[in-house]
C-alpha cells in the first residue's frame, strides 16, 4: 500500500506539473525565438550562426557561475562570504547548481569536503533536532501534569510549532523580499525549497549584480539555513511518523 501510494503521489505530481508548466514553457520558448529573430533583423551584420555562438558563450558563463549581466566589476562569486555560503550548500546537500568548482583541484577538494562534511552536518543536525525534541518532551510533560486539560497540551505544542514556522518560514521571506526585490511568494518559495534541501537554484540570495549586499549577508543566510534545516527535519520526521 505504501509503495502504491508513493508511486501514485509521483504520478499525480508529474501530471499536475505538466499541466501547469508545459504551456508556459512553450510560450517562453516561442518568445525567445521571436526575440532572436528581431535581434538579427536589427543587427544585419550578424548571422544566425554568430548569434547562436554568442548564446552558447552566455550559457557557458552562467554554468561557470558568472552572471552575464553587468561587467567585470561585479563582485566575485568566491570571496569569503560567498565561499562560506557555498560550503554550507555542499555539506547540507542543497546544491543550488548556480555555482560549482571549475578547477580540477577545486572539484577534487569538493568531493572529499562533502565526503566528511555531509556526515558531520547530519550529526550536527541530529543533535540539534534532539535538542528541539527534548524541549517538546519537556513541554509535553509540563502540560500533562494533573489539573491541566488536554486543550492546554495541544495549545502548547501548537505554539512551539507556530514559533518555528514564523521564525524559519514566514518571517525570512519578508527579509528576502526587501533585500532581493522578490515578491513575498517568491521569497517563501525560496525559503521552503532551500530548507527542504531541494535547492533548484532558480532563486539564490546575493547574486544580483545590480544590488549592493552587506559582506555578511550570505553568511548569516547560511547560519539561518542550518537551524532551519534542523527544525524542518523535525517537522518532516513527525509527518513521516504520522503517515507510517
Amino acid at each position: 500500500l505504501l509503495v502504491l501510494g508513493y508511486l501514485f503521489y509521483l504520478l499525480l505530481g508529474a501530471m499536475v506539473f505538466q499541466l501547469l508548466e508545459k504551456q508556459a514553457e512553450t510560450h517562453f520558448r516561442d518568445q525567445f525565438q521571436l526575440e532572436k529573430l528581431k535581434f538579427l533583423q536589427n543587427y544585419t551584420c550578424l548571422d544566425r550562426q554568430a548569434l547562436e555562438q554568442f548564446v552558447q558563450v552566455l550559457m557557458e558563463a552562467w554554468e561557470k557561475g558568472v552572471n552575464p549581466e553587468g561587467n567585470s566589476t561585479n563582485p566575485s562569486n568566491w570571496d569569503f562570504s560567498n565561499s562560506f555560503f557555498f560550503a554550507g550548500t555542499v555539506v547540507t546537500t542543497i546544491g543550488y547548481g548556480n555555482l560549482s568548482p571549475s578547477t580540477v583541484a577545486g572539484q577534487i577538494f569538493c568531493v572529499f569536503y562533502a565526503l566528511f562534511g555531509v556526515p558531520l552536518n547530519l550529526a550536527f543536525l541530529n543533535q540539534l533536532g534532539k535538542g528541539l525534541n527534548a524541549h517538546l518532551i519537556t513541554l509535553e510533560r509540563w502540560v500533562q501534569k494533573p489539573g491541566r486539560a488536554q486543550v492546554v497540551q495541544t495549545l502548547a505544542v501548537a505554539i512551539f510549532l507556530t514559533a518555528g514556522t514564523l521564525l524559519f518560514l514566514l518571517f525570512p521571506p519578508l527579509v528576502f523580499s526587501y533585500v532581493e526585490g522578490w515578491s513575498y511568494g517568491e521569497g517563501f518559495y525560496f525559503t521552503f525549497i532551500t530548507l527542504s534541501t531541494i535547492g533548484f537554484g532558480d532563486y539564490v540570495v546575493g547574486t544580483n549584480p545590480n544590488k549592493h549586499y552587506i559582506p555578511v549577508y550570505r553568511s548569516l543566510t547560511a547560519i539561518w539555513i542550518v537551524f532551519g534545516l534542523a527544525w524542518l527535519a523535525l517537522v518532516f520526521n513527525v509527518g513521516a511518523d504520522l503517515m507510517e
